[in-house]
């Protein structure tokens, strides 16, 4: 059975929790790497950009450390959408910890499947079962023909980046998959003419 797929950017605290969506949903999912993402000024940018383009979900753990980087980012989103997905306060640890966590919740990486959809549902997020791709998809053998990767392509990433709003670090693999996000073949192609 083909996963959901759901059109906003999903936000979570880390890579755990990213893996365990990741197998609910089909989805774009960015881990802020927990409160770190409070001094990385890039990846805020990067976050309004995705909110103003697609609308995010944050999706954080319901202990008071996932409700401190909740309010924060969502703070820093003014002219975004954004949504809310809440887990309920289930007791216990998740397999791969020694110990559970201060407060004794599990976080997202601990829910069931049905528990993630149904969060995602409660808090209004578009799930369909149709692909959200905007036009052809964009893929690296385009980043190549337009001189975003290979020989000399750093300077030309960069400011395409710049001009995007985008982190300029972004990996070949990330660049295709937010530029997707963001426009089409043809959108992206026009940027060049």
């Amino acid at each position: 059975m083909a996963k959901p797929k759901v059109k906003e950017v999903i936000v979570v605290e880390g890579r755990y929790d990213k893996n365990t969506l990741s197998q609910v949903v089909d989805a774009v999912i960015v881990e802020l790497g927990g409160f770190a993402v409070f001094n990385d000024k890039e990846k805020q940018a990067f976050l309004r950009k995705l909110a103003k383009e697609r609308g995010i979900i944050l999706f954080t753990d319901p202990d008071g450390a996932g409700f401190v980087i909740r309010n924060r980012v969502k703070g820093n989103i003014p002219e975004g959408r954004v949504l809310q997905a809440y887990v309920p306060d289930i007791y216990g640890k998740e397999k791969r910890k020694r110990k559970g966590g201060k407060e004794g919740k599990l976080g997202v990486e601990g829910m069931k499947p049905e528990i993630l959809l149904d969060a995602l549902r409660r808090a209004g997020a578009t799930i369909d079962e149709e692909s959200t791709v905007k036009g052809n998809s964009i893929t690296k053998a385009d980043l190549y023909d337009l001189g975003l990767i290979g020989p000399d392509s750093v300077e030309k990433r960069k400011a395409l980046c710049k001009r995007l709003e985008l982190p300029e670090h972004l990996s070949a693999n990330a660049l295709v998959e937010v530029l997707n996000l963001l426009m089409s073949r043809e959108e992206l192609q026009g940027l060049f003419q």
